[in-house]
């Protein structure tokens, strides 16, 4: 149970609002992160590669259902919006491609596409950015905007050289354009683990406020044992934080303030981590599809029964479990789990505590012996 107290950002956030008693804020907080609502835009030209990235951040293969096609059937000039098929409130949307004309002025294409209501933007290209590219970029952090990126999309002939060469004419370009330090991501739409895509995780982690980041985390494939790492340790925030309303601590109405309700909110959240850690049989066939393997071989590593299905019956028979071994639990670690408004409700407190966290790790752990077997072993 103590490793879910190690540095994380976002479970000192939600402790320290629980400490100043702003319960709303930490109620917010579960419900962003159960429904994972955020928005992310591709600027670029619409061709296959454009398309194969933005399937691959939702999971999905290019026969899937609802994957983005191409060629595009969305106008020219049109924008095209694609929900996360596990996660509804996660979508992506296809803009058209910053104009090449001369004089430009950024201002009227970012209005256009509504470029400031995203998240955070993704402005793609295979071959290198037009400089009206790196205007609307410099627009875009003079209005304080800091999450746009530049990404360099492979196609399927690029070496991992001219890539690199590919990478060092577009720094020059966008220094030329007034770039300071300019950075460029290398990804492989196909295969995001490899490459820079996982940096780029990484700086969207910094740049994104933290729900809105880790929201992202949660609705993205489990592409690697890094990622899957992530996962459990944002879900045992999110399991603190239920814990926490949960445990008698509320002075206000929230849907999570009674131990009654514990096991419902013990559904909800494990739920959301099954699907978030791609442990459901559809999310397991299509990447058994994706990389060449067995569905059957994947299915058989899932150990816990919560990874096939989550039942009120098993998370009630592991919150009677987790009451029943409240006595071996060091008063210690209790004292340093718990904030101090939910002192007086340790046991619904510290029993829901034990019994996700618990579940948690189960759940992850069959996560990464499926993606280790399916990437690495994937044709």
């Amino acid at each position: 149970m103590a490793d879910v107290f190690r540095g994380l950002n976002l479970l000192e956030s939600l402790k320290e609002s629980i400490e100043n008693n702003k319960l709303s804020d930490v109620k917010d907080a579960v419900e962003d992160l159960l429904i994972s609502r955020i928005n992310l835009a591709v600027v670029g030209d619409r061709g296959v590669e454009k398309a194969t990235f933005i399937n691959a951040i939702r999971g999905l293969g290019p026969e899937d259902e609802g994957a983005a096609l191409s060629p595009s059937p969305t106008p020219p000039e049109g924008l095209a919006g694609y929900p996360n098929p596990k996660h509804p409130d996660f979508r992506l949307w296809d803009l058209p491609p910053v104009p090449t004309t001369s004089p430009f002025e950024p201002e009227g294409y970012m209005d256009r596409v509504k470029f400031l209501r995203y998240n955070a933007v993704f402005m793609v290209f295979t071959q290198s950015p037009h400089p009206n590219s790196a205007e609307v970029f410099l627009e875009a952090r003079s209005l304080q905007r800091e999450t746009v990126y530049f990404i360099l999309l492979a196609s399927e002939k690029d070496t991992d050289k001219n890539l690199e060469d590919k990478r060092k004419a577009s720094l020059e370009i966008l220094k030329s354009e007034g770039v300071a330090q300019p950075k460029v991501y290398l990804v492989r739409p196909a295969t995001l683990e490899k490459l820079d895509f996982p940096d780029l995780l990484e700086d969207m982690g910094r740049d994104l406020p933290e729900i809105r980041a880790n929201s992202f985390l949660l609705a993205l494939p489990t592409l690697t044992r890094t990622l899957v790492s992530q996962k459990r340790d944002a879900f045992k925030a999110l399991v603190w934080a239920a814990a926490s309303l949960s445990g008698g601590v509320s002075a206000i109405p929230v849907p999570l303030v009674a131990s009654m309700v514990d096991s419902s909110v013990g559904v909800r959240i494990l739920t959301k981590a099954r699907i978030s850690l791609c442990l459901d049989d559809e999310s397991v066939e299509r990447l058994a599809k994706q990389r060449g393997v067995e569905p059957a071989k994947l299915k058989a590593l899932r150990t816990c029964v919560l990874s096939v299905e989550v039942t009120k019956g098993e998370v009630k028979k592991r919150l009677a479990a987790a009451e029943k071994d409240l006595a071996t639990v060091s008063s210690r670690l209790v004292e340093m789990a718990m904030p101090r408004h939910a002192r007086s409700a340790s046991r619904s407190f510290t029993a829901m505590l034990q019994a996700l966290n618990g579940a948690i790790d189960d759940m992850a752990a069959d996560a990464e012996k499926i993606v280790t077997a399916a990437v690495g072993e994937g044709k």
